[in-house]
Protein backbone atom coordinates (compact mmCIF):
# COMPACT_ATOMS: atom_id res chain seq x y z
CA UNK A 1 0.00 0.00 0.00
CA UNK A 2 2.51 2.21 0.87
CA UNK A 3 4.83 2.11 -2.38
CA UNK A 4 1.27 2.40 -4.41
CA UNK A 5 0.77 5.67 -2.40
CA UNK A 6 4.22 6.61 -3.70
CA UNK A 7 3.61 5.63 -6.53
CA UNK A 8 0.24 7.64 -7.13
CA UNK A 9 2.11 10.60 -5.87
CA UNK A 10 4.94 10.50 -8.38
CA UNK A 11 2.47 9.95 -11.50
CA UNK A 12 0.14 12.61 -10.08
CA UNK A 13 2.44 15.45 -9.92
CA UNK A 14 3.42 16.07 -13.66
CA UNK A 15 0.00 15.81 -14.57
CA UNK A 16 -0.88 18.90 -11.96
CA UNK A 17 2.12 20.74 -13.59
CA UNK A 18 0.52 20.20 -16.81
CA UNK A 19 -2.93 21.20 -15.80
CA UNK A 20 -1.84 24.33 -13.57
CA UNK A 21 0.98 25.46 -16.18
CA UNK A 22 -0.56 28.55 -16.77
CA UNK A 23 -1.09 29.92 -12.77
CA UNK A 24 2.62 28.31 -12.43
CA UNK A 25 4.07 30.31 -14.74
CA UNK A 26 2.16 33.65 -13.62
CA UNK A 27 3.57 32.60 -10.06
CA UNK A 28 6.64 32.50 -11.36
CA UNK A 29 7.04 35.58 -12.91
CA UNK A 30 6.02 37.17 -9.96
CA UNK A 31 8.37 35.09 -7.47
CA UNK A 32 11.53 36.23 -10.32
CA UNK A 33 9.88 39.63 -9.99
CA UNK A 34 10.35 40.19 -5.92
CA UNK A 35 13.26 38.27 -6.12
CA UNK A 36 14.44 40.98 -8.69
CA UNK A 37 12.99 43.81 -6.60
CA UNK A 38 14.58 42.51 -3.36
CA UNK A 39 18.46 41.90 -4.90
CA UNK A 40 18.04 45.52 -6.18
CA UNK A 41 16.91 46.81 -2.93
CA UNK A 42 19.34 44.87 -1.36
CA UNK A 43 22.41 46.55 -3.79
CA UNK A 44 20.65 49.65 -2.88
CA UNK A 45 21.20 49.34 0.70
CA UNK A 46 24.25 48.11 0.82
CA UNK A 47 25.48 50.75 -1.34
CA UNK A 48 24.14 53.39 0.85
CA UNK A 49 25.65 51.58 3.90
CA UNK A 50 29.20 51.88 1.84
CA UNK A 51 29.21 55.43 1.05
CA UNK A 52 26.89 56.74 4.06
CA UNK A 53 29.62 60.03 4.22
CA UNK A 54 29.61 60.57 0.62
CA UNK A 55 25.71 60.84 0.80
CA UNK A 56 25.87 63.03 3.57
CA UNK A 57 27.80 65.04 1.91
CA UNK A 58 25.72 65.27 -1.29
CA UNK A 59 22.77 65.36 0.31
CA UNK A 60 23.96 68.72 2.08
CA UNK A 61 25.59 70.07 -0.69
CA UNK A 62 21.92 70.22 -2.71
CA UNK A 63 20.22 71.52 0.29
CA UNK A 64 22.54 74.64 0.37
CA UNK A 65 22.23 74.74 -3.00
CA UNK A 66 18.74 75.12 -3.29
CA UNK A 67 19.12 77.23 -0.54
CA UNK A 68 21.44 79.57 -1.88
CA UNK A 69 19.47 79.82 -5.07
CA UNK A 70 16.67 80.98 -3.12
CA UNK A 71 18.48 83.66 -1.47
CA UNK A 72 20.18 84.75 -5.13
CA UNK A 73 16.86 85.09 -6.01
CA UNK A 74 15.78 87.37 -3.09
CA UNK A 75 18.87 89.41 -3.37
CA UNK A 76 18.43 90.06 -6.94
CA UNK A 77 14.51 91.32 -6.23
CA UNK A 78 16.12 93.34 -3.72
CA UNK A 79 18.70 94.93 -6.22
CA UNK A 80 15.85 95.88 -8.43
CA UNK A 81 13.88 97.65 -6.07
CA UNK A 82 17.24 99.48 -5.35
CA UNK A 83 17.85 100.29 -8.67
CA UNK A 84 13.90 101.68 -10.00
CA UNK A 85 13.97 103.53 -6.30
CA UNK A 86 11.48 101.71 -4.42
CA UNK A 87 11.36 102.66 -0.76
CA UNK A 88 11.95 98.99 2.01
CA UNK A 89 13.56 98.85 5.33
CA UNK A 90 16.42 97.01 3.09
CA UNK A 91 16.66 99.73 0.05
CA UNK A 92 17.53 103.21 -0.06
CA UNK A 93 14.92 104.41 -2.02
CA UNK A 94 17.60 106.60 -4.31
CA UNK A 95 16.32 105.65 -8.08
CA UNK A 96 19.22 104.13 -10.40
CA UNK A 97 22.62 102.04 -9.97
CA UNK A 98 24.32 103.88 -7.42
CA UNK A 99 26.27 103.21 -4.53
CA UNK A 100 23.84 101.01 -2.51
CA UNK A 101 22.97 99.26 -6.26
CA UNK A 102 26.26 98.45 -6.76
CA UNK A 103 26.73 97.02 -2.96
CA UNK A 104 24.05 94.48 -3.54
CA UNK A 105 25.26 93.72 -7.22
CA UNK A 106 28.29 92.84 -5.81
CA UNK A 107 26.75 90.25 -2.93
CA UNK A 108 24.65 89.10 -5.77
CA UNK A 109 27.81 87.97 -7.41
CA UNK A 110 30.21 86.67 -4.46
CA UNK A 111 26.85 84.21 -4.23
CA UNK A 112 26.63 83.24 -7.36
CA UNK A 113 30.48 82.57 -7.62
CA UNK A 114 29.46 80.57 -4.58
CA UNK A 115 26.95 78.55 -6.46
CA UNK A 116 29.08 78.24 -9.20
CA UNK A 117 31.51 76.40 -6.75
CA UNK A 118 28.44 74.39 -5.36
CA UNK A 119 27.42 72.91 -8.03
CA UNK A 120 30.75 72.00 -9.46
CA UNK A 121 31.46 70.01 -6.51
CA UNK A 122 28.03 68.80 -6.94
CA UNK A 123 28.82 67.28 -10.27
CA UNK A 124 32.08 66.17 -9.40
CA UNK A 125 29.82 63.98 -6.29
CA UNK A 126 27.45 62.64 -8.29
CA UNK A 127 29.95 61.77 -11.27
CA UNK A 128 31.68 59.98 -8.01
CA UNK A 129 28.96 58.15 -7.23
CA UNK A 130 28.09 57.64 -11.14
CA UNK A 131 31.64 55.62 -11.24
CA UNK A 132 31.03 53.93 -7.91
CA UNK A 133 27.30 51.98 -8.93
CA UNK A 134 29.29 51.08 -12.52
CA UNK A 135 32.00 49.19 -10.37
CA UNK A 136 29.49 47.69 -8.13
CA UNK A 137 26.84 46.73 -10.43
CA UNK A 138 24.36 48.49 -9.43
CA UNK A 139 23.55 50.74 -12.98
CA UNK A 140 23.77 46.91 -14.94
CA UNK A 141 20.54 45.62 -12.37
CA UNK A 142 17.28 46.44 -14.00
CA UNK A 143 13.69 44.89 -13.37
CA UNK A 144 12.40 42.25 -15.34
CA UNK A 145 10.47 43.38 -18.43
CA UNK A 146 8.02 40.84 -19.43
CA UNK A 147 9.76 39.54 -22.44
CA UNK A 148 12.31 38.02 -20.07
CA UNK A 149 9.43 36.84 -17.17
CA UNK A 150 8.38 35.10 -20.51
CA UNK A 151 12.12 33.80 -20.99
CA UNK A 152 12.57 32.92 -17.18
CA UNK A 153 9.04 31.10 -17.14
CA UNK A 154 10.08 28.75 -20.00
CA UNK A 155 13.38 27.78 -18.59
CA UNK A 156 11.99 26.98 -14.98
CA UNK A 157 12.92 24.13 -13.45
CA UNK A 158 11.17 20.84 -12.42
CA UNK A 159 12.10 22.21 -8.47
CA UNK A 160 10.80 25.99 -9.51
CA UNK A 161 7.76 24.68 -11.22
CA UNK A 162 6.94 22.67 -7.98
CA UNK A 163 7.72 25.47 -5.64
CA UNK A 164 5.41 27.61 -7.43
CA UNK A 165 2.36 24.66 -7.44
CA UNK A 166 2.61 24.48 -3.89
CA UNK A 167 2.37 28.55 -3.40
CA UNK A 168 -0.86 27.90 -5.66
CA UNK A 169 -2.27 27.02 -2.33
CA UNK A 170 -1.91 30.22 -0.97
CA UNK A 171 -3.03 34.03 -1.34
CA UNK A 172 -0.99 36.69 -1.48
CA UNK A 173 -1.67 37.89 1.80
CA UNK A 174 -0.47 34.22 3.34
CA UNK A 175 -3.87 32.49 3.89
CA UNK A 176 -5.29 28.90 2.38
CA UNK A 177 -6.99 29.20 -1.33
CA UNK A 178 -9.49 26.40 -0.55
CA UNK A 179 -10.24 26.25 -4.23
CA UNK A 180 -7.15 25.41 -5.73
CA UNK A 181 -5.87 23.57 -2.52
CA UNK A 182 -8.96 21.04 -3.34
CA UNK A 183 -8.32 20.95 -6.93
CA UNK A 184 -4.61 20.16 -6.28
CA UNK A 185 -5.16 17.22 -3.67
CA UNK A 186 -8.00 15.66 -5.74
CA UNK A 187 -6.17 14.77 -8.39
CA UNK A 188 -2.74 13.33 -6.61
CA UNK A 189 -5.74 11.43 -3.79
CA UNK A 190 -7.46 10.52 -7.46
CA UNK A 191 -4.35 8.82 -8.73
CA UNK A 192 -3.08 7.10 -5.21
CA UNK A 193 -6.60 5.70 -5.27
CA UNK A 194 -6.09 3.82 -8.44
CA UNK A 195 -3.02 2.48 -7.84
CA UNK A 196 -4.21 1.52 -4.32
CA UNK A 197 -7.34 0.25 -5.94
CA UNK A 198 -5.54 -3.32 -7.09
CA UNK A 199 -4.45 -4.06 -3.86
CA UNK A 200 -7.39 -3.60 -2.07
CA UNK A 201 -9.79 -5.72 -4.93
CA UNK A 202 -7.10 -8.17 -3.80
CA UNK A 203 -6.79 -8.10 -0.20
CA UNK A 204 -10.89 -8.05 -0.29
CA UNK A 205 -10.99 -11.18 -3.00
CA UNK A 206 -11.21 -14.76 -1.80
CA UNK A 207 -8.15 -16.65 -2.27
CA UNK A 208 -7.98 -18.76 -5.88
CA UNK A 209 -5.75 -21.03 -7.31
CA UNK A 210 -2.67 -19.74 -7.44
CA UNK A 211 -2.86 -18.23 -3.75
CA UNK A 212 -3.68 -21.74 -2.73
CA UNK A 213 -0.84 -23.40 -4.69
CA UNK A 214 1.63 -20.44 -3.84
CA UNK A 215 0.92 -20.79 -0.27
CA UNK A 216 1.27 -24.71 -0.49
CA UNK A 217 4.73 -24.02 -2.33
CA UNK A 218 5.54 -21.67 0.46
CA UNK A 219 4.26 -24.54 3.23
CA UNK A 220 6.57 -26.76 1.31
CA UNK A 221 9.58 -24.83 2.07
CA UNK A 222 9.23 -24.02 5.05
CA UNK A 223 8.55 -28.12 6.74
CA UNK A 224 11.25 -28.81 4.19
CA UNK A 225 13.79 -26.39 5.80
CA UNK A 226 12.54 -27.74 9.44
CA UNK A 227 13.27 -31.28 8.43
CA UNK A 228 16.48 -30.05 6.92
CA UNK A 229 17.59 -28.79 10.08
CA UNK A 230 16.08 -32.05 11.76
CA UNK A 231 18.69 -34.14 9.70
CA UNK A 232 21.24 -32.45 10.25
CA UNK A 233 21.04 -32.60 14.04
CA UNK A 234 20.32 -36.21 13.86
CA UNK A 235 23.47 -36.85 11.31
CA UNK A 236 25.97 -34.47 13.58
CA UNK A 237 24.76 -36.42 16.86
CA UNK A 238 25.15 -39.83 15.39
CA UNK A 239 28.67 -39.28 14.58
CA UNK A 240 30.36 -37.39 17.74
CA UNK A 241 31.36 -40.02 19.02
CA UNK A 242 33.04 -41.72 16.14
CA UNK A 243 34.76 -38.31 15.27
CA UNK A 244 35.84 -38.04 18.70
CA UNK A 245 37.37 -41.52 19.05
CA UNK A 246 39.26 -41.15 15.72
CA UNK A 247 40.69 -37.43 16.92
CA UNK A 248 42.09 -39.13 20.09
CA UNK A 249 43.61 -42.25 18.08
CA UNK A 250 45.07 -39.57 15.84
CA UNK A 251 46.46 -37.47 18.69
CA UNK A 252 48.43 -40.40 20.37
CA UNK A 253 49.81 -41.25 17.40
CA UNK A 254 51.34 -37.89 16.39
CA UNK A 255 52.63 -38.33 20.14
CA UNK A 256 54.23 -41.26 20.03
CA UNK A 257 55.62 -40.68 16.45
CA UNK A 258 57.56 -37.39 17.94
CA UNK A 259 58.20 -39.02 21.11
CA UNK A 260 60.23 -42.19 19.76
CA UNK A 261 63.12 -39.97 18.71
CA UNK A 262 63.94 -38.29 21.80
CA UNK A 263 64.12 -41.33 23.65
CA UNK A 264 66.51 -42.84 21.29
CA UNK A 265 68.51 -39.70 21.83
CA UNK A 266 68.04 -40.12 25.51
CA UNK A 267 69.31 -43.74 25.35
CA UNK A 268 72.45 -43.19 23.41
CA UNK A 269 73.37 -40.37 25.78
Amino acid sequence: IILAIAIGLVISRPLELKIFDKEIREKLKTSYLNGQRSKIDTINRTFANKYALEFTRLNDLKQEKDSLEKDINRSRYILNQEVFGDKTNQTSGITGYGTYAKQKETIVIQKEQHLENIRSELASMESFFNRRKELDGLSSERMFNGKQLDSLANVAGFADRNWALGQLSFRADGSRDLDTYLAISFIGLLFILFECLPVFVKLMSKAGPYDIGLQNIEETDIHGSYKGKDYNIAVMDGVQDTRINTEISKQKRLIRGRSEPELEDYFQD
